[in-house]
């Protein structure tokens, strides 16, 4: 029997072969796309793929290789569609994207709405991202904020997303694929929650904590060191300072901002309740299809087939444009038990090549690709 040191040297004679046929296939798959670049055919023929890949996987001497060889070629076919898309791109067949650029994101001379009560967070975001003269109005639901710039009664909506503690506001996911708006700017602010209560409370009166699930969610340590605490959720957290003013009832408390404080005349029972710092990250919605110029930032979701590695190949296409995807989320489809929508951010702007070419390889393999927004 041969030794190990001879078993790896056939092994690398093996590798060398293989080496110089994946070029002499990589060549191939250029001639390939010359030719689509003067027919204008589509580079994705899912057909042929399958038929190629059963007919190869037939000819394997057994279950385990019939399995590897399914999963080799299924990774040459994804590669040899990158290098497709990437001649296509270097000969400007990128096609446009239907996405207007625009100098700046217009600030003034418009109407934007927010969700929740005067004194709410997404108030403090939106006067940072468009002055504190801005035209505005309120809103009970995120919900009702996205029909309002779907329906036009808004300009832009100003919804949070991300919370640097509590994660994600996994509703505004939902509504993004839901609604045909999309997102043109975002604006981080500090949370520095306090609790509150009526002028007459006290802590050790309290027996009711009212907050948004967020705000519940980002003072846990602070409420675990007062078990006998109820805790009931509310639309937003200004919502919950109003109610405590509304009911004048020292038992009561709120989770909400100093602003609310100052507006709903309550008083501070407890300072900085959340312990680490606390930020949350706003979306800028409309419902046009723009982008500012210099937008470093794209967002998009698409739905995954139920095929193997169907996931890895999609998300291949930002490494192949050397792209940095920055963020992914998945979300349950609506209806359809155990499928997922997946949400992705990267670095880039809609008019870039690479960009256009990664979402072009996405699109011919995703299930339903949109695009959120470019900001």
């Amino acid at each position: 029997m041969d030794n190990l040191d001879m078993i790896r040297q056939k092994i690398d004679q093996v590798d060398n072969q293989i080496l110089d046929l994946f070029e002499k296939r990589m060549e191939l798959c250029g001639q390939v796309a010359e030719y689509k670049i003067r027919s204008g055919k589509k580079v994705m023929d899912k057909k042929r793929e399958d038929q190629k890949i059963h007919a190869l996987r037939d000819r394997a001497s057994n279950d385990f290789n019939r399995h590897g060889v399914e999963e080799l070629f299924r990774q040459i076919m994804a590669i040899s569609r990158k290098l497709q898309y990437h001649l296509l791109a270097k000969e400007g067949v990128t096609g446009r994207l239907p996405f207007v650029a625009v100098d700046n994101i217009d600030r003034e001379k418009v109407r934007v709405v927010f969700q929740g009560v005067e004194g709410a967070y997404s108030q403090k975001a939106m006067q940072k991202y468009f002055g504190e003269e801005v035209r505005s109005f309120h809103v009970e639901t995120w919900e009702d904020a996205m029909v309002a710039i779907h329906e036009g009664t808004a300009d832009f909506a100003v919804l949070p997303i991300e919370n640097s503690t509590a994660g994600i506001v996994s509703d505004i996911y939902d509504l993004l694929a839901e609604f045909e708006n999309y997102i043109v700017g975002e604006q981080v602010i500090s949370v520095n929650h306090v609790l509150l209560g009526t002028p007459d409370s006290s802590l050790d009166q309290i027996k009711t904590v009212y907050s948004h699930q967020q705000g519940l969610l980002q003072a846990t340590r602070f409420l675990e060191s007062h078990p006998e605490w109820e805790r009931v959720e509310m639309d937003n957290t200004a919502t919950a300072a109003k109610k405590v003013r509304k009911d004048q009832d020292p038992t009561q408390a709120a989770i909400a901002g100093q602003q609310a404080a100052e507006l709903y005349g309550l008083k501070v029972l407890a300072q900085s309740i959340v312990k680490n710092k606390n930020y949350t990250r706003f979306i800028i919605v409309t419902n046009q299809k723009m982008f500012a110029k210099d937008a470093k930032k794209v967002s998009i979701c698409f739905e995954v087939p139920h095929e193997k590695g169907s996931l890895y190949n999609i998300l291949s296409n930002f490494i192949y444009n050397d792209l940095n995807m920055t963020k992914i989320e998945s979300r349950p489809i609506e209806d359809k038990n155990w499928e997922y929508r997946i949400f992705v951010d990267f670095d880039g702007n809609l008019n870039d090549d690479g960009v256009k070419n990664a979402i072009r390889g996405i699109e011919a393999e995703a299930i339903n690709l949109r695009i959120l927004g470019n900001y």
